[in-house]
């Protein structure tokens, strides 16, 4: 059953569309075990119509996350590889001469997808990595002069190994401030790595989701009821401040050469609605905006040399401002 069709009646139904969405989460645990905080931040992502960028050494599951969500969302999804060698049009698309007609048509790249997996996305140049840009901020790609729509929903999902420098090209500070949201995808406790070893020897294959029983719970009906519900929840004046103090404090932390921009603090109000509406109220409260703090800033902040050397980290640095900031009451 298509759940777009099924839902179509209801595309004003909140309620079944925060069900569904809720029912991702076990949809998605029958093949990734484990990744609870991942799969939130993957969905909040796609209700504000932001993009992420997943961290996390190889082999714990970055990609089959992405084709599962995928696979419960019922959403087309297309994975790139990004190496060094790597054009831009490998990822837009070009224009193609065809001899039939001696003319030329755009042939379009794999951007042209509802869910893009940009895979070690900072193993490519700049100039690669920016052909992304106009596709995140836009949602359109331009070729020779002409735009073309990308479908919707819209989203990337780009990865990148914090371990592994060599050979790399960091994403620039603009480029990272284009992203929603900064998951970091941790090592399975031992319970959970026995898990995902005993489902390998009784015949899980990550290639056949739905072998695995991986079933579309959720469609762009539930999305497009969710973000109108979303639209709608309250946000008092107060945590409008609240938004703005953490977002201030960052740019006069001594341990910060950079701090989270005006677009950073749009982003975080707007992750905390979402967060707000997931968990089944229609007002934002304060913990909701603690709730995505980390993943919504984390990216957007740059530490200055001297307190990298002290073994500080983005991370330590917005749990002390939030721990510092007066929370309205």
């Amino acid at each position: 059953m298509d759940p777009t069709t099924d839902n179509a009646g209801r595309s004003g139904d909140t309620g079944h569309a925060r069900s569904s969405l809720e029912a991702l989460r076990a949809e998605i645990a029958k093949a990734v075990v484990g990744q609870d905080p991942a799969v939130t931040g993957l969905v909040v992502a796609l209700l504000c119509r932001g993009h992420v960028l997943l961290e996390g050494v190889p082999g714990v599951a970055k990609t089959l996350l992405v084709r599962t969500l995928a696979a419960a969302l019922d959403i087309d999804t297309k994975r790139v590889q990004f190496t060094p060698d790597l054009m831009p049009s490998d990822v837009t698309g070009s224009l193609v001469y065809d001899t039939r007609t001696a003319e030329f048509s755009f042939q379009p790249g794999p951007v042209f997808t509802n869910l893009l997996l940009a895979d070690e996305i900072n193993r490519t140049p700049p100039k690669t990595q920016s052909s992304l840009l106009e596709a995140m901020e836009e949602r359109q790609v331009t070729v020779d002069g002409t735009p073309r729509p990308l479908p919707e929903p819209f989203l990337v999902v780009a990865t990148q190994n914090p371990v592994e420098y060599e050979g790399t090209y960091p994403l620039p500070e603009a480029q990272l401030d284009r992203f929603l949201l900064k998951l970091t995808i941790p090592l399975p406790s031992r319970q959970d790595e026995i898990d995902v070893l005993t489902r390998h020897a009784e015949g899980f294959n990550p290639r056949d989701l739905r072998a695995a029983g991986v079933r579309p719970v959720a469609g762009r009906a539930d999305l497009d009821a969710a973000r109108a519900a979303i639209a709608k929840t309250t946000v008092s004046p107060e945590i409008t401040a609240y938004v703005v103090d953490i977002c201030r404090a960052t740019r006069e932390s001594p341990s910060l050469a950079l701090g989270v921009s005006p677009r950073g603090a749009t982003a975080l109000l707007s992750t905390s609605r979402a967060w707000a509406w997931l968990t089944g109220r229609d007002y934002v409260i304060p913990d909701d905006v603690k709730a995505l703090a980390l993943s919504t800033l984390r990216h957007r902040v740059q530490l200055r040399p001297e307190a990298e050397m002290e073994g500080v980290t983005p991370d330590s640095v917005i749990n002390a401002i939030l721990a510092h900031v007066p929370v309205p009451r």
